[in-house]
């Protein structure tokens, strides 16, 4: 593990602005709009069926992770008598109190949505979600053949009683709360019975289009694990625990075991959450609230089946007539020659920069061959990449060991701590490190966010760089669903800026001034201020555009709101949360906020200042990093310039298409309220953006 030599982040500006508490949105409330925009994706009946059920599976996924950081975290404060309050004025207890209240509406009409109208329109096209109760005799001998051979023999009942001690429940695990009745004394007990996680989570009848939950399967059969006992009730039940890491990095002496420890006591984490089904009695609900020491409050009741992020199963079903079209990624033109094998990718890049956006630009013709043609090219001599989450069958992977192999020298940066891939990253930084690439783990204190690679080629006796700074992760399968933009440069100060942040990153060199790039936690925050405040000196003459995950900083947020005041126009495109109340007389009138949600997760980040560059011309940055505190102060971030013409203008496309959608966009009004953008012209910005890759496919 490297440290880093310390240097205090850039002083956030608008102190005084900041006590004006009315003009921030709540952070975490911002993110349960966020979802509550997924969820309304599963109830629209333009959106094709199996790509409802996605969503639904989505919304449960996300409100999953929700629970187990953030409402973790402010149990945390509460239980620790912490005051502090977020910059819109809530303490930690108030903010529970809204996060509860929110939640419980949001997943009333999730089940509303899956009961009355998801469920029914899919029996009505021959799939079927259906209960035991409502199988028929051959259906159910089939299920009960599984049951007895792939279900039956991976089961374990927990009793609980003064002989056998309350059992551990698992995160995010299925389980059946059972009540036996001993039929000689009439005493009754309490069991567990865990839903093996490794099986499916619906059990398919034999015509391959009907479901039945798993735990309903079991409970038919309850009889064969409780031999001699009488089953007096049953009751599915799913806890949610504290899953955030806790990594006191300056006490541990090698950070991959210490994050391994932490995975283990990840399992252990504090109960923050338990769903129920709306039958559970009150004396089993009561035992269960006290061994997990929660609340009333902590307790959601549930009609429809738990965990349905389960629903991916469903979705997976072969039926193209229920999900959107299929599009296979076109290769950009100046890519074209190279997977010809006409030219080598290097040769193209050499002519120019190359812009690409996934996944209507392919991420295996691109990205992939970039780093495939460096393992095998021997004019290329190292090869240098930060890892912050990839797939489980990796190309990128793949091409890394085969270059170190090949004798090149291989060095990636693998960040452990990447929430929810902690595993994933441990095994491939092993499997790396057992081939000879050189791998490291960060900056102590600090997640390696960015997007990066270099590759060192010797070219007529000199030593050429070619770069490549993306806005998302080097992962194939997340690159067919996540919209990103990458950067193929062989702009020699662009390489000689990633040149000294690997060296940063793996060595003990001291940071440097960046010619292009602007790298956090150190450079980023104060110029990205710069630039907002350069706008705000050029008043009505001022334009600022920024499409992003989220927008949470406050002092960005108070910087937006002086540029405003100032005369200028500014849009944002913000897929998750935004801090920021738009629209504001005084405060941030001229402000508006967006966000695209649909087929594609919108993940780029764009930066456009109309006279970023001085001389009234405009500058474009894409990179890793959103406005937030964590991306900013927290996290090794970086933007690049696009600089281009051609390219700039295809920055702008994206961003003129993604302000005139009026299919998937939503708006954000002064109040904090979410609503449609009115369709009139009929846009969707991810079908368009389909059609100019096609059109520049073909010219």
């Amino acid at each position: 593990m490297v440290t880093h030599l310390d240097h205090p982040p850039a002083e956030p500006v608008g102190d005084e602005a900041r006590r004006d508490q009315p003009r921030y949105l709540n952070r975490e409330l911002s993110t349960l709009e966020f979802n509550a925009r997924v969820l309304a994706l599963s109830d629209d009946p333009q959106v094709p069926l199996l790509e409802r059920v996605k969503f639904l599976a989505i919304f449960s996924s996300n409100l999953d992770e929700f629970f187990q950081v953030r409402v973790a975290a402010l149990k945390d404060m509460v239980a620790a008598h912490l005051g502090k309050q977020s910059p819109d004025g809530r303490n930690a207890a108030q903010q529970l109190e809204e996060i509860s209240d929110r939640v419980g509406e949001l997943v009333s009409q999730q089940e509303q949505i899956f009961l009355e109208r998801v469920k029914p329109a899919l029996a009505a096209t021959g799939i079927g979600i259906s209960d035991w109760d409502d199988l028929d005799e051959e259906d159910r001998k089939y299920l009960i053949d599984v049951y007895e051979q792939r279900i039956f023999p991976v089961l374990t009942p927990l009793s609980f009683d003064p002989g056998h001690p309350f059992p551990y429940i698992s995160n995010l695990s299925l389980n059946l709360g059972v009540t036996v009745a001993d039929p000689d004394t009439g005493e009754h007990r309490f069991a567990r019975v865990k839903v093996p996680p490794l099986l499916p989570r619906f059990v398919i009848t034999p015509d391959g289009e009907r479901f039945v939950p798993l735990e309903q399967v079991i409970a038919a059969h309850l009889a064969t694990l409780f031999n001699g006992m009488d089953v007096v009730d049953f009751v599915p039940f799913r806890v949610t625990r504290n899953a955030d890491l806790t990594l006191e990095e300056e006490e541990a002496d090698d950070l991959l075991e210490a994050v391994e420890m932490e995975l283990r006591r990840r399992r252990f984490g504090r109960a923050v959450r338990l769903e129920v089904d709306h039958r559970m009695s009150q004396e089993m609900l009561e035992l269960l609230l006290r061994e997990l020491d929660l609340e009333p409050d902590d307790v959601s009741f549930h009609h429809a089946p738990l965990g349905l992020s389960g629903l991916w199963a469903v979705h997976a079903l072969p039926r193209r007539d229920l999900k959107d079209d299929p599009w296979m990624p076109t290769t950009p033109p100046a890519l074209a020659v190279a997977a010809d094998g006409n030219k080598s990718i290097f040769s193209v890049i050499r002519e120019g920069d190359v812009l690409l956006h996934h996944p209507y630009d392919s991420f295996a013709t691109s990205i992939e061959e970039f780093i495939r043609q460096a393992s095998i090219d021997p004019a290329v001599l190292a090869i240098k990449m930060t890892l912050y989450r990839t797939s489980g069958d990796s190309p990128i992977i793949a091409s890394l060991i085969r270059a170190a192999e090949a004798g090149k020298q291989v060095a990636a940066l693998v960040e452990l701590k990447a929430r929810f891939d902690e595993l994933t990253n441990i095994a491939w930084a092993k499997a790396l490190e057992q081939v000879g690439v050189h791998v490291v783990y960060g900056l102590m204190g600090l997640k390696t966010h960015t997007k990066t690679a270099l590759v060192i080629r010797e070219e007529a006796g000199a030593l050429r760089r070619y770069s490549h700074v993306g806005t998302g992760n080097y992962n194939s399968d997340t690159a067919r669903l996540y919209e990103d933009l990458g950067l193929l440069s062989a702009d020699p100060d662009l390489g000689a800026d990633l040149i000294h942040l690997f060296n940063h990153l793996t060595g003990y060199s001291r940071e440097v001034r960046y010619r292009k790039l602007l790298v956090a936690p150190r450079w980023l925050r104060p110029k990205v201020q710069d630039l907002i405040l350069g706008e705000a000196k050029a008043g009505k003459q001022g334009r600022i555009i920024i499409k992003m995950n989220s927008l949470v900083d406050p002092a960005m947020i108070d910087a937006l709101c002086e540029a405003s005041q100032a005369g200028v126009e500014i849009d944002l495109i913000i897929r998750g949360m935004c801090c920021l109340r738009p629209g504001v007389p005084g405060l941030s009138e001229r402000i508006r906020v967006r966000s695209l949600v649909g087929r594609y997760l919108e993940h780029s980040r764009i930066y456009y200042f109309a006279n970023g560059s001085g001389a009234g011309r405009p500058t474009y940055y894409i990179g890793s990093a959103d406005l937030m505190e964590r991306n900013l102060d927290r996290r090794v971030e970086a933007l690049a310039p696009v600089e281009a013409p051609a390219l700039q203008a295809r920055l702008q496309e994206v961003l003129d298409v993604s302000l005139t959608d009026d299919v998937l966009a939503w708006q954000l009004d002064a109040e904090g309220q979410w609503t449609r953008v009115p369709t009139e012209r009929h846009l969707d910005a991810h079908r368009r953006l389909q059609e100019l890759a096609l059109i520049r496919s073909r010219a």
